[in-house]
């Protein structure tokens, strides 16, 4: 293989692994429905349109239904914000992306899990792609 090959193959892989971005924690800890928090916990229907100021929030608009599947414990003096995804067959480019919101967006219109589990957040938790 000749040498500007290789450079321009390795370039590229720098390239792609360094879009990945770890963002500042918005909580400790979360509520979820189970250890994974894979099981939805709720839904809710926004009450206003929710514009996503980076990677770790999604947007959401007025009506649409959000499936909520954590809800972050809020540090002192923070703010309340739920993890989820919508759905509305008007955004269906949005559905199954799963992100932050604030929990004052949206009524909480049907819960799906009574018991919950209180788990530590990791960073994971706040990764951008």
């Amino acid at each position: 293989m000749s040498c500007p090959l290789v450079i321009l193959l390795f370039v590229g892989l720098l390239h792609q692994t360094a879009r990945a971005v770890y963002m500042d924690k918005l909580a400790d800890n979360k509520i979820c429905g189970d250890a994974e928090c894979s099981h939805v916990l709720s839904m809710a229907t926004a009450l206003d349109d929710f514009i996503a100021p980076d990677c770790r929030f999604i947007n959401i608009k007025k009506g649409q239904m959000v499936y909520v599947y954590s809800k972050l414990v809020p540090e002192e003096g923070a703010g309340v914000f739920w993890s989820g995804s919508v759905y509305s067959e008007r955004y269906v480019d949005q559905m199954g992306i799963i992100g932050y919101f604030p929990a004052t967006m949206v009524n909480e219109t049907q819960k799906f899990a009574e018991d919950t589990v209180k788990t530590p957040t990791a960073n994971m938790d706040f990764y951008c792609d």
